[in-house]
């Protein structure tokens, strides 16, 4: 006898993560692409190629996918908390920093519950966007931009979080002779002191789960952890979180 499959599609800005889990909660696939022009075709492919019992959506998307598969829906904040817990239990808060938002979730201890929570989803200003553009201006490929800004011997201070501003700032210092990677941690440093902001108005001890595409940026999990003196967890798959939660959640909504 096979076993259910439910199903859990995060469809974001920049990107699509799809992942389906067993019964028990075990993740039997998960999958990631390009969100694209044109989102519900690529939706509808992950869909198609993937077997499942039941679909839960999550991310900005998630009402394309309701209208498009007939499905539940999910905010991304239960969402990540949900797929966060699932993959690090024990953290007190969720750092979620994705292509064009970043949220901030703190958790009641041991349930994986949201508490509270705060979102920054008006301004490409610390999230993913604005890396990747100081990260064109500065002639990095976004892959090796945080490496590049560890490796610093000293940070300039970028005073500006509005992105033309600070990419007008940025131009003004190259054209000074300064140094790329100092400017480089500089730039993520802004990006941390915001996000720590964040962090520290809805939790302000205990471990951080560190989630989204932002995570596999080193600088920024280095520097998080120097600024917060906190413990900071990457997940194994942070970008996959959101997706995980909505499968997680699609597998308790038939269990009574």
């Amino acid at each position: 006898m096979s076993s259910e499959r439910f199903a859990g599609i995060d469809i974001g800005s920049r990107s699509i993560e799809f992942v389906v889990v067993d019964e028990n909660g075990v993740v039997l696939c998960s999958e990631q692409r390009d969100t694209g022009f044109d989102p519900v075709r690529e939706a509808r492919e992950l869909v198609a190629q993937h077997p499942h019992d039941l679909l839960m959506a999550t991310g900005y998307g998630r009402s394309l996918c309701e209208v498009e598969f007939d499905c539940p829906t999910v905010t991304e904040i239960k969402a990540h908390a949900k797929g966060a817990h699932a993959s690090i239990s024990g953290a007190s808060a969720i750092l979620d920093i994705g292509g064009q938002d970043s949220k901030a979730i703190a958790l009641y201890a041991g349930s994986g519950k949201v508490k509270k929570f705060e979102m920054n989803d008006r301004c490409a200003a610390g999230t993913g966007k604005f890396l990747e553009i100081m990260a064109t201006n500065l002639g990095f490929p976004l892959e090796t931009f945080g490496d590049a800004a560890l490796e610093a011997q000293e940070e300039i201070n970028i005073s500006s979080m509005c992105t033309v501003f600070a990419e007008s700032e940025v131009t003004s210092l190259i054209a000074r002779g300064a140094d790329r990677k100092a400017i480089a941690r500089g730039l993520h440093y802004s990006v941390i002191r915001r996000a720590a902001g964040m962090i520290n108005r809805i939790s302000d001890n205990g471990d951080i789960i560190f989630t989204g595409g932002v995570a596999k940026n080193r600088c920024m999990t280095t520097l998080l952890a120097e600024h917060l003196q906190r413990r900071v967890l990457i997940p194994e798959d942070p970008q996959a979180i959101g997706a995980l939660g909505a499968a997680l959640l699609a597998m308790e909504s038939t269990q009574g």
